[in-house]
């Protein structure tokens, strides 16, 4: 199974989980969420995988987010379109994600770092 992380380089949140990842000896790919964001295929995957809602990936503290409306304008779009908005634009994108795959399916997904759900994730529970 491989092991990526989608996070932003300037965030202490994802800096702090992946000096987790590394105290574990866990190897993982790390992608730059900003210069590389997830396609929506792989967000619609990450969704299904973590058993969220769409609204989850957003972030909803981010300077991106707030001044350009999110929170209304999400309220009137579909899935299908924020998942669109997301991939457009990784700064809108709750960090840092953990994806789990297993022949290019996405197996488990964690929104945002919470150590219990990484650890949980990790062991396939």
């Amino acid at each position: 199974m491989s092991v990526q992380v989608f996070h932003y380089a300037g965030c202490s949140t994802c800096k702090k989980a992946l000096v987790w990842l590394r105290a574990r000896n866990v190897a993982f790919d790390a992608v730059d969420l900003v210069e590389t964001p997830p396609t929506a295929a792989q967000l619609a995957g990450i969704l299904a995988a973590s058993g969220a809602d769409v609204r989850r990936l957003f972030n909803v503290t981010g300077l991106v987010y707030r001044g350009e409306g999110w929170a209304e304008k999400s309220a009137r779009m579909s899935q299908t379109e924020l998942l669109d908005a997301l991939a457009a634009n990784g700064r809108l994108i709750k960090r840092p994600l953990l994806v789990l795959q297993k022949s290019d399916r996405t197996e488990r997904a964690c929104i945002g770092f919470r150590e219990p759900e990484w650890s949980a994730a990790l062991e396939g529970k």
